[in-house]
């Protein structure tokens, strides 16, 4: 419960509260894009090349670091996956 006491109090907080969930959408999508991976049935190496970039970038696509729209794009693109922007 400490965690969540803790995390709690400093969501109060507007500019700790946008930080967090910015990387929690990164955390989401990697996590999206992993089990898509996963359910075709490839690996990291095939995505990436299918994608044109390299397994490192998949790496930490998938591990919620940051990267440009454009990366997204082709790897989405690459696993038949639309990226829809929804306000």
């Amino acid at each position: 419960m400490f965690f969540e006491d803790h995390l709690n109090e400093e969501l109060k907080d507007p500019e700790f509260k946008k930080l967090y969930e910015e990387e929690s959408r990164l955390l989401r999508l990697g996590y999206e894009i992993s089990k898509a991976r996963e359910k075709k049935g490839i690996t990291q190496k095939e995505l990436a090349e299918k994608s044109q970039i390299t397994q490192q970038q998949l790496s930490k696509i998938e591990n919620g670091v940051n990267c440009n729209l454009l990366t997204f794009i082709r790897v989405s693109s690459a696993l038949g996956l639309n990226l829809k922007v929804t306000s």
